[in-house]
């Protein structure tokens, strides 16, 4: 049975936190699915050989009064923009902490300790900041938030053999020790084309902005339409307005497509849409798809959504986060929060293996994956992420899941 949380406990912990320059609060661990048989090829620990690894416990490391020096605990480096200029930007920083703090209260293991550092706002400040938190004899780093960051200190953490799970979406960052637990794109289209084609959808049109995101999601569609068998009958592309979509919209309505995929949100979705509706696409043979930036509540409204797909993480899922963050603090977490969250529950999940060889690549890229707030996750050998998501359908009463998350990365029959 979990130990009850007292908010007290939390800001008792936080002083210590603040004493010793570091956090050993504890931790609710992530649960590693059901066994599924062994991949043919095994995932093999390859990529920069360390010329600097992290083997041993040293004197120098951080310590805290409570552990003794023979001991070797568990050093989590936290690299995060605490100190931002830009409000928000700070504030989910300190937000994504005290999600970490709180999962790592919830373990009830007391061997971990969180040591933070600032992000900054340069290459240089984000790479001395990897630095200090190496120094202390951080086993691995949470963090950063930004891409550049992520880039800036790959050198170093490469360079020690010490993996990082960092919170950026820009895949280019990604691997040979470096995880993303970001959401990315790809997982939201897969999702929604795979489930689209399995109920009787095969020809797929496209209605897209000419941005970064409208070029990630695009290139996501082609390949998922490809592997569920599907035909690609039209791609429309606009630059990012509302009146810009106007004929691109209306010529995918005129199209014979029977699914038409929008990866778009906010007020340009909900201005494009009606175009479909009034240029002749008819919503009940047609189904319109989209990614979850189509979960916001003003696109209930929207006539033409209504019955559309998308992909999101599942709801009940993050509801119970948000009671316990708010239960804890006082507050709503913003949705990254439970990032660091589900970072940290790795990490003490992970954290019964010996020191300084239990954060391989083997153990982090584990087939059977691991349960997060925002459902299952698990890392590819490239270090991106693939999450188990649900497929949601717009109506006027609500976002009701059509097709639940999946709880297991095991196949049927497998």
């Amino acid at each position: 049975m979990p130990v009850p949380f007292r908010f007290a406990d939390v800001v008792r912990a936080a002083r210590l936190f603040a004493i010793a320059g570091a956090a050993a609060i504890a931790l609710t661990a992530c649960q590693v699915r059901p066994p599924v048989p062994p991949p043919l090829a095994p995932v093999v620990d390859v990529g920069t050989v360390p010329t600097r690894p992290l083997i041993e416990n040293k004197p120098s490391f951080l310590n805290l009064p409570n552990i003794p020096s023979d001991h070797t605990p568990v050093r989590v480096g936290i690299l995060l923009p605490f100190d931002s200029t830009s409000p928000g930007v700070k504030a989910l920083a300190a937000a994504m902490l005290k999600s970490a703090q709180l999962a790592l209260y919830e373990s009830g293991n007391k061997d971990i300790i969180l040591m933070t550092a600032d992000e900054g706002t340069s290459p240089e400040t984000s790479e001395a900041a990897a630095v200090r938190l190496l120094n202390q004899g951080a086993e691995i780093i949470i963090g950063p938030l930004f891409a550049p960051s992520v880039k800036a200190i790959s050198n170093e953490t490469r360079d020690r053999g010490v993996p990082v799970l960092a919170f950026s979406t820009d895949r280019s960052v990604a691997g040979d020790g470096i995880f993303l637990m970001g959401f990315l794109p790809e997982n939201d289209v897969k999702r929604v084309i795979s489930y689209a084609a399995s109920q009787g959808h095969h020809k797929f049109a496209a209605l897209s902005a000419n941005t970064p995101y409208g070029d990630v999601t695009i290139d996501a569609f082609n390949a998922a339409v490809t592997e569920a068998k599907g035909q690609v009958i039209d791609v429309e592309r606009f630059s990012y307005s509302a009146d810009a979509a106007l004929e691109p919209a209306a010529d995918v309505a005129k199209t014979d497509a029977d699914a038409v995929f929008i990866p778009l949100g906010g007020q340009i979705l909900r201005a494009i849409s009606p175009t479909l509706g009034a240029s002749g696409l008819d919503p009940g043979k047609v189904k319109l798809l989209g990614t979850s930036l189509w979960n916001e509540q003003g696109n209930l409204a929207e006539p033409t959504l209504n019955g559309g797909w998308f992909a999101a993480p599942s709801q009940a899922d993050d509801d119970a986060f948000v009671a316990k963050y708010r239960n804890a603090y006082g507050a709503s977490p913003p949705q990254l929060a439970a990032l660091s969250y589900d970072a940290i529950s790795l990490v003490a999940l992970l954290a019964k293996g010996t020191p300084y060889k239990r954060f391989t690549r083997t153990a982090l890229t584990d087939p059977n994956g691991f349960a997060g707030v925002d459902g299952i996750f698990r890392f590819n050998p490239d270090g991106t992420a693939e999450r188990g998501l649900a497929v949601v359908a717009v109506t006027p009463n609500g976002f009701h899941e059509v097709d639940p998350a999946p709880k297991t990365f095991v196949k049927p029959g497998s």
